[in-house]
């Protein structure tokens, strides 16, 4: 049996403990090996949450990045900083002999992810993008349906990611390079789309920002048009910070095609198992309710048949990405999430961001 992949987690903020360590911890093929949070460990509290060296006491702690990156027992390294430093945190991960994990968005920009791709190939290790969002039960139940041509030839696809004036989300009145929702939740729903349909052949995209006090984009509206085989394929990627209605009502996908359609709301379900006391490891996590399933038209053409109703959603599962980045370590498969999808995916983003600016549609080009 091999030795668990030793892991460093870079940050300790709401991303490690909502999005990493939850699905790292009940893998045996990875162990929690250390962190770098430069707050000083506390001598006066022991509230679980504020510090690593407090809920993982036997994990090493790194204050400064140069100790963290000289640790030679470090196998992989998830960068769960701030995108900005992204770039740099990943390239020194690689250099110094590391295989990588990058939060989403992968950079700020596609020279940054050109560079680090370049790096990773020279260093021969592993570097991947936590792009999450491919593991929600709506998404692999869309992608199901897509791989068994259940929509036959898809003409009309719409992916949106939308919330309600989020707590989370503030006033952002200097926004730099990576800021936006754009790169914060685009990325997902640009990532899943280009794992779909592939590259499109032009974008024209508005945005907005609704949030009072903001000039940073949190709303927006992404048209890309494809040629080829799937001329006849128009695709809006879309978020809102204004949508008011409950939940399980809130548009997720709406796909048509020449012998199929599929109408999906909701969200996914793991974040909200998570904070609700549900382990991961429990038979429930990431099984979907059944008021989120969505509804599916198909005719006699159909690969599938004819069928018409709710349709169940497959089981989301976190814990899946960091299943497939152990066997892309040790050699038993590809890696899932590759690099350059991400960079792709970033590539959109700036193009999507040159049509704001212009007021035209710009023409896709790598």
């Amino acid at each position: 049996m091999s030795s668990p992949i030793r892991v460093g987690l870079m940050g300790y903020g709401f991303s490690t403990k909502c999005f990493h360590l939850p699905y790292i911890l009940p893998n045996k093929d990875l162990e929690v090996y250390a962190f770098l949070q430069r707050k000083e460990a506390p001598t006066d509290t022991k509230e679980e949450g504020v510090h690593c060296t407090i809920d993982y006491p036997k994990a090493k702690h790194y204050r400064d990045a140069e100790s963290f990156f000289a640790d030679k027992n470090i196998d992989l390294v998830c960068v769960c900083t701030a995108v900005g430093s992204h770039a740099e945190y990943a390239e020194a991960a690689l250099k110094a002999g590391k295989h990588v994990v990058v939060e989403k968005p992968f950079v700020s920009t596609v020279a940054e992810a050109d560079h680090l791709i370049e790096v990773a190939k020279q260093s021969q290790k592993v570097l991947t993008v936590f792009q999450n969002r491919r593991y929600d039960s709506d998404f692999k139940t869309l992608k199901k349906l897509v791989d068994q041509k259940a929509f036959g030839e898809v003409t009309d696809f719409e992916n949106h990611y939308d919330t309600n004036n989020p707590p989370w989300l503030r006033p952002n009145p200097n926004p730099g390079p990576g800021d936006g929702l754009l790169h914060g939740l685009g990325t997902h729903s640009i990532d899943q789309t280009l794992l779909l349909f592939g590259n499109p052949s032009s974008i024209w995209a508005t945005t907005r920002a609704l949030k009072p006090g903001s000039k940073s984009n949190d709303t927006f509206i992404l048209n890309m048009q494809y040629s080829g085989s799937q001329k006849d394929l128009l695709v809006t990627v879309r978020t809102t910070i204004i949508s008011p209605v409950p939940l399980n009502k809130m548009p997720k996908y709406s796909i048509r095609g020449r012998s199929g359609a599929y109408f999906k709301t909701g969200e996914d379900c793991q974040v909200d198992h998570f904070y609700g006391g549900i382990k991961v490891t429990d038979d429930k996590f990431g099984v979907e309710p059944k008021d989120f399933y969505g509804y599916l038209s198909t005719t006699e053409e159909s690969a599938m048949g004819k069928f018409e109703g709710t349709f169940e959603s497959e089981k989301g599962s976190y814990r899946e990405y960091y299943v497939d980045v152990v066997k892309a370590i040790r050699g038993e498969s590809e890696v899932v999430v590759k690099p350059e999808q991400s960079r792709n995916g970033l590539r959109v983003i700036e193009l999507a961001l040159e049509s704001q600016k212009t007021g035209r549609a710009v023409e896709f080009t790598e």
